[in-house]
């Protein structure tokens, strides 16, 4: 072969032309980084359901379990258990399934719920997710609950062992953090109707409004005012949430000529003081 000084001299440079102008050939490393990535895409959307369980579980220490959870994370269902926490024997189950939706969205996400027994209708949650802030914002609802589910929640409730109906309701209600701080708009209000306990023969003892509200601009201190509706045992309080903690003082007290059918459960409401009971928390 004869080759010339000038062709050895531009062989070299030949060849890197081709490699530069060669497409590059995939390597197993692109090809397993894309499964990977689909793997990780399909988990994200069909994540099962019992994880969103365990989410709970943790949150709650145990207190609220979600039994048998079906579907995905998104869109499932689940039996809500109530629970004194992790070793406790005492659990109340809600009748029927928790029904939930999860939509997330670039701010935060949007979830909606339903309880079989106990809501005509779902209701949303919207939460607004900031740099070191979370909003949360709740539709106006109605609801009513048995308060036999407060019995799974441990003491003193499993002494009560109450038996009635919770009713709840809602109105432009808002909660805002901030670097840790709250601001409630709005009002939430738990009414408790014919609340009866088998630590009295009365039955029922009475029904009693419980209402937690805010003001239009936003408060760091809500207010909570408890109140008796009618009946024997009769139950008043004023108090305050400041940050994580609720501040109440009230007292209960027998109307005249039930005293001696409502003292034992007088004892166990708070500490006596001659026919009355002080309440007192935080």
């Amino acid at each position: 072969m004869n080759t010339t000084p000038h062709a050895l001299r531009h062989a070299p440079q030949r060849r890197q032309q081709d490699a530069r102008g060669a497409a590059p050939r995939p390597t197993w490393w692109h090809a397993c980084a894309g499964a990977l990535l689909g793997l990780c895409i399909a988990l994200l959307i069909w994540a099962p359901a019992r994880w969103l369980a365990w989410g709970v579980a943790q949150a709650s220490q145990g207190h609220v379990q979600w039994l048998n959870p079906r579907g995905t994370v998104w869109a499932g269902s689940a039996q809500m258990v109530l629970s004194g926490g992790s070793g406790s024997r005492d659990q109340q189950a809600l009748p029927g399934r928790l029904h939930w939706t999860l939509a997330p969205h670039w701010t935060g996400l949007q979830l909606s719920w339903r309880a079989d027994c106990c809501m005509d209708a779902p209701t949303q949650l919207n939460v607004q997710l900031g740099w070191n802030t979370l909003q949360v914002q709740a539709d106006d609802h109605r609801s009513q609950w048995p308060a036999a589910l407060l019995s799974g929640l441990g003491a003193p409730w499993n002494t009560l062992q109450a038996e009635g109906q919770l009713q709840w309701r809602s109105e432009a209600l808002q909660l805002h953090w901030a670097q840790g701080r709250l601001q409630m708009k709005g009002l939430a209000e738990l009414t408790v109707l014919d609340l009866s306990s088998r630590l009295s023969p009365l039955k029922p003892v009475g029904s009693y409004r419980i209402q937690l509200s805010g003001t239009p601009e936003g408060t760091p201190t809500p207010r909570l005012e408890l109140s008796t509706q009618q009946g024997p045992l009769m139950l008043s309080g004023q108090g305050q949430w400041v940050g994580a903690r609720l501040r109440f003082t009230g007292e209960a007290s027998a109307q005249e000529g039930h005293e001696a059918a409502l003292a034992n459960l007088l004892n166990i409401l708070g500490r006596r003081q001659g026919a009355r009971s002080l309440l007192s928390l935080g």
